[in-house]
């Protein structure tokens, strides 16, 4: 795990369940209950984490654009979790737990798949093309 990788998780396990979150926000719970599971996950714990929505999303690089090719975790206000992905309105499947949801993500990942690339999804797609040839 790179660096950049590594701080990303620690601020988002950090945050996730931080009292500067409004009290009484039916998601906190589940929320920081995902992204402990996500983060014990080896698979998961080399790509690059963001948040957005009360979703959790993972890149196969470092830096802004995301790559959108690997499926997404959502939490709803009854505490069950969603996935879907890679695109939004691409839905997998719901469940009751962090773990179910985590499973989901896993087997969907593309092949090759990690650690996250540092560099721009572009970056990582000329780098791809370039290692594909030789």
């Amino acid at each position: 795990m790179t660096d950049i990788v590594e701080a990303a998780w620690h601020k988002i396990l950090t945050t996730a369940g931080e009292p500067t979150r409004p009290v009484g926000v039916p998601l906190l719970e589940p929320f920081t209950e995902l992204v402990r599971v996500a983060y014990a996950e080896p698979l998961l714990r080399q790509l690059f984490p963001w948040t957005g929505m009360w979703e959790l999303h993972f890149s196969r690089c470092t830096e802004f654009r995301p790559t959108w090719d690997i499926p997404y975790v959502g939490t709803r206000k009854d505490g069950r979790y969603y996935v879907e992905g890679p695109l939004r309105m691409q839905r997998i499947g719901e469940t009751d737990d962090a773990q179910g949801a985590v499973a989901m993500v896993i087997e969907r990942l593309p092949p090759g798949c990690g650690p996250a690339f540092v560099g721009t999804a572009e970056e990582l797609a000329a780098y791809e093309r370039t290692r594909d040839t030789r």
